[in-house]
């Protein structure tokens, strides 16, 4: 496996982060700890959760599955760089009027002393904002985040969601007060979500920030199975989407099999092309679909698949090939 730094941070993590979004919903406990175990066995360091998943009245489920996995020892805990996240509403009554998504102190001293029972862990390596909230200052954001560093409860502060400017405003005012501020914003960036490209990634790269990619399959569009789907497999996305990117999908699934890669490992192994990716993160539901998405660190891209495939997902700047500038 293959590793960088997260941000600027001097904390190293795997190139691929194994998301558990799936965990407790569409995999069963015993499969996310084969799932697990073999990530730990591949070099998969890195392990991406949130408080909410698990969903619904069910949130804080998949954080409970990880800490029974980190229960059974064998340097489990120790060997992991986990990140789990904070904002949304996990149904627990005695949040009263502050159980709506938000960030204020309270419920991050709430939902941070609940994360680590769930997990049976005490200190979360990459604590994360799942959201933006405007309606807190910054001043109550860094003091409720610094007491925790201090404490040992938390390695790292992260953000996910944030805007270009959000980022800017995080880094600026924890220079004010000599910290050191987001290492890591996880945002939505895909062949299919390009956006990022115009704002987020660059301040993302000039503030030192490293980012993780969610849905870089944009929901399962990109890894095949929208256009030959499996018997017996999830098919998330709807039909109407399917059309419309169907040209394009078509187009993508046969420069994949020139080039002899699946669907699924070049959209993920695209993601890491830009200089201010640190991984994207995979969400496996089987433990066949993890071990299918191993080989994506190894792949590598020459100019020419890069342009074709600008052609066929042009970024935000237009429809001409942007030819990897950056």
């Amino acid at each position: 496996m293959k590793y960088s730094y997260l941000g600027r941070s001097g904390l190293k993590v795997s190139k691929l982060c194994l998301g558990t979004m799936n965990f407790g919903v569409d995999t069963d406990e015993q499969e996310a700890f084969r799932i697990m175990d073999a990530a730990l066995d591949a070099g998969i360091n890195f392990f991406d959760t949130a408080n909410i998943y698990g969903w619904g009245t069910n949130s804080g489920r998949t954080e409970e599955i990880i800490g029974r996995w980190f229960a059974q020892g064998g340097g489990r805990r120790e060997k992991v760089v986990l990140a789990t996240k904070v904002y949304g509403d996990m149904h627990d009554e005695n949040d009263g009027p502050n159980r709506d998504g938000g960030l204020s102190a309270y419920k991050i001293r709430r939902h941070l002393e609940s994360s680590l029972r769930r997990l049976q862990t005490d200190h979360i390596e990459l604590y994360q904002m799942h959201h933006v909230d405007r309606n807190v200052s910054w001043d109550e954001l860094w003091e409720a985040f610094q007491v925790p560093v201090y404490q040992g409860k938390i390695g790292y502060v992260g953000s996910s969601n944030f805007a270009g400017r959000d980022l800017v405003k995080a880094q600026y005012e924890a220079k004010a007060r000599h910290l050191l501020g987001l290492i890591s914003e996880q945002h939505k960036y895909s062949l299919l979500c390009r956006l990022p490209e115009l704002e987020v990634l660059p301040a993302a790269e000039e503030l030192g920030i490293g980012v993780i990619a969610w849905s870089p399959l944009d929901g399962g569009l990109l890894g095949g199975n929208a256009l030959r789907p499996a018997e017996g497999s999830r098919r998330a996305n709807n039909p109407e989407r399917v059309s419309r990117h169907r040209p394009q999908l078509e187009a993508f699934a046969a420069l994949c099999e020139e080039i002899g890669e699946s669907e699924a490992n070049v959209a993920l192994a695209w993601t890491l092309v830009h200089p201010a990716m640190t991984a994207p993160i995979i969400g496996p539901r089987t433990l066949k679909q993890f071990e299918q998405s191993l080989r994506v660190v190894d792949i590598q891209f020459d100019a020419d698949i890069l342009k074709r495939l600008d052609v066929i997902f042009p970024g935000p700047g237009g429809d001409a090939p942007r030819a990897y500038a950056w």
